[in-house]
């Protein structure tokens, strides 16, 4: 972390701590952001003192005003800036003036339009960094800390939220405001609530490294526009996780494929913005969310229960419908019905009717009062065999409700195991939702929900207990060599590496190439087919023909010295037929390998995560059949293992109904090997490995195919 960074997040502390707090450009007229964040500020019985800064008033709701900071007599910790952005520059070179070393600039009308705008933000970032000055914004709803040592709404939300131990953190202000409604509906706390808009100084990683040493949070949540730093945010995230014990959601909105249709090779098309940023959050440790109703209803199960210790789960129903339901979704969420001991199920013999059902899901029929509840929860919990409940219950006339939600509430807090509730209805059960809120029992509307949650918790129980995987291969790599055929192909303009040269390329990283060369003539290439060893394989060399097949630009099974001669001449032919004016160097000679399962290994520099590896079932139809997994480099064995596990088409390598198992441990160096040469050579834009050809285990992967697209 750079002192730069260590000196904002020591910042923050004022923010959201301060003994005194300015409002600039506070006024009178109700209604306004000025007003109302001043109001807020006041209302909300903020613990320290609060001065309003107003060139045209002297007093707001009865506070003294003062016409600039500067006229303050006492200290100030924090600066909330309101005024227009065509003088928040001024604002905020007077803050710099008086000492103020902590702001939020709530003020839109900066980088988000355009054009001055841009220039606006320029200029605050520079008198912020010429004073020492750190803050958060502009163009930002702002800073609500719920801690009763503070209580600091210097916002402009309607509400101040509930205490609480979930941290939220917003690009979007607007969003803010729909969180802080559905949360209140919910019941749902805050421990610190921050709108970061523009983050033109204080970022969403600087926060997030806050509330990593922050006592009143528990869980983390962060919605993102865009992510500037990919690589940074990944390694915060991690160690956040790791190192804190504390979860991150995230909230990534535009989902859509950009650039796809532009792509230059199938790790570039397959690989888009979305798909990258998925693989890079599940990678850091990160639980990733598409709609607000997601993400908090997997914070409540992470913030108000113990952590799942495993996939086990009882469901406890009162109705053998949604019982079956709920066996649906927790199947379809990896999750597995406990296999009840024959203690438990004596216990539910003897307590619960005859009619019950005591295997999983126990059914404690309709007619279920409080009692037999809190005998198959607390039997459920005490088997050892059962990592978590799942509580249901179906409104019925005898049912009693409220009764039912205490019972199950007194039954979980006397376990360390997780325990979620689907009170399923509306307004007959709103009372018993309400009392299981209070008592800190997660509820869903939808079982399918309650099983997407309790996969989450127990996901981010193993990523926090995750190791380093360090890269360990590609020490014997020539970086010199690589490095000096590189600089001699952007010499010449090239935007593809000659296969040949591609294949020099992935030797010197030690990928597995097949012998092979150049053929100039058709004798040439009998030559080199000699010297080879046949079969080979032949493919026109030439920059302007990317992709060879489609232009009858290959034959395989090249199997003598007459048929290269010949194959020679007729892809010659073929090639000068599709492009007339492409420029050929000749045929490119390989020795053919067979029998193997073709996968494929790619790379795609991303803007802001950088190398991101590929791997997935390879072949023609990569694209249609989209069988690939994608990690952020450097890729190490645990990781490298994992992709290639991960794939639908892994039984195919390991050896499904009664075929040998392929060399899985060759796929796994070539990958690890791949990610070292996307670190050390940023001159690679795009590469494909297609097909990687893998044999049987114990006998070797070998690059078959290979395209390099350089950076322009």
């Amino acid at each position: 972390m750079s002192l730069a960074a260590e000196e904002r997040i020591k910042n923050l502390g004022q923010i959201f701590y301060p003994q005194s707090v300015a409002v600039l450009g506070a006024t009178r007229i109700p209604g306004t952001v000025p007003f109302d964040i001043f109001h807020n500020i006041l209302k909300d019985s903020f613990q320290g003192t609060i001065f309003p800064v107003s060139p045209s008033s002297k007093a707001i709701a009865g506070v003294r005003a003062y016409k600039y900071v500067l006229d303050i007599p006492d200290p100030v910790d924090l600066a909330v800036i309101v005024f227009q952005s065509s003088v928040v520059h001024l604002a905020l070179e007077q803050c710099g003036q008086r000492g103020i070393k902590s702001a939020i600039i709530i003020s839109a009308g900066f980088r988000e339009v355009g054009g001055m705008g841009v220039e606006r933000e320029r200029q605050i970032k520079e008198i912020a960094d010429r004073h020492g000055i750190s803050f958060i914004g502009p163009n930002c709803l702002g800073v609500i800390n719920t801690d009763p040592n503070a209580h600091l709404n210097a916002s402009f939300a309607r509400k101040m939220p509930i205490e609480g131990t979930i941290g939220f953190l917003s690009q979007s202000g607007a969003l803010c405001t729909a969180v802080l409604d559905y949360a209140q509906a919910k019941h749902i706390g805050f421990s610190k609530f921050v709108s970061f808009g523009n983050k033109a100084d204080i970022s969403d990683i600087d926060l997030m490294y806050y509330l990593k040493n922050d006592p009143k949070t528990r869980v983390i949540l962060v919605y993102l526009e865009e992510i500037t730093d990919g690589r940074a945010f990944m390694a915060a995230a991690r160690d956040i996780i790791t190192n804190a014990g504390k979860p991150i959601l995230v909230i990534k909105s535009g989902r859509t494929v950009e650039g796809a249709a532009a792509a230059a090779s199938h790790t570039g098309s397959l690989a888009g913005s979305d798909e990258v940023t998925d693989a890079a959050l599940r990678q850091a440790g990160v639980i990733r969310c598409t709609t607000i109703e997601e993400m908090f209803n997997i914070a409540i199960a992470l913030a108000y229960q113990p952590l799942p210790q495993g996939n086990r789960v009882a469901i406890i129903t009162n109705a053998g419908g949604p019982g079956v339901l709920a066996t649906d979704a927790a199947i379809g969420a990896d999750l597995s019905l406990a296999r009840f001991s024959e203690e438990t199920r004596e216990v539910f013999r003897k307590s619960l009717p005859a009619t019950a059902n005591i295997k999983n899901p126990v059914d404690v029929i309709g007619d279920a009062r409080a009692d037999r509840y809190r005998v198959a929860l607390s039997s459920a919990l005490k088997d050892p065999g059962v990592d978590g409940s799942l509580v249901i219950l179906t409104p019925q006339s005898m049912t009693d409700i409220d009764n039912i939600a205490d019972e199950v509430s007194n039954v979980a807090a006397q376990f360390a195991k997780p325990v979620y509730a689907s009170f399923m209805g509306e307004a007959d059960v709103a009372s018993g939702i309400s009392i299981l809120q209070r008592r800190n029992i997660p509820h869903y509307i939808l079982p399918e929900s309650m099983c997407r949650a309790y996969a989450a918790a127990l996901f981010f129980r193993i990523q926090k207990d995750v190791v380093d995987d360090p890269a360990q291969l590609a020490r014997d790599a020539d970086r010199a060599a690589a490095t000096a055929l590189l600089r001699a192909a952007a010499a010449s303009g090239r935007r593809y590496l000659p296969e040949e040269q591609a294949t020099t390329l992935l030797k010197l990283y030690g990928l597995p190439v097949l012998p092979s060369g150049i053929a100039a003539t058709a004798s040439e290439a009998a030559s080199l087919g000699e010297s080879i060893g046949y079969p080979v394989v032949l493919k026109v060399s030439s920059e302007d023909i990317v992709h060879k097949f489609d232009v009858g630009g290959v034959l395989v099974g090249i199997a003598n010295s007459a048929q290269a001669e010949e194959g020679f001449s007729r892809v010659m032919a073929a090639s000068r037929r599709a492009n007339p004016s492409a420029a050929i160097r000749g045929v490119f000679v390989q020795k053919m390998v067979s029998g193997g399962e073709e996968v494929i290994l790619g790379v795609k520099r991303d803007r802001s995560f950088g190398p991101v590896i590929m791997f997935g079932l390879g072949g023609i139809f990569v694209e249609v059949f989209k069988d690939v997994r994608f990690r952020i480099a450097p890729v190490g064995p645990r990781t490298a293992a994992e992709m290639v596990s991960e794939i639908r088409a892994f039984r195919m390598l390991a050896g499904a109904r009664g075929k040998k198992k392929r060399d899985v441990s060759g796929i796994e160096e070539a990958v690890q090997r791949l990610s070292a040469l996307a670190l050390d050579c940023p001159q690679i834009s795009e590469l494909d490995i297609n097909p990687l050809i893998v044999l049987n285990e114990g006998e070797g992967a070998f690059v078959a195919d290979a395209r390099i697209l350089l950076t322009n």
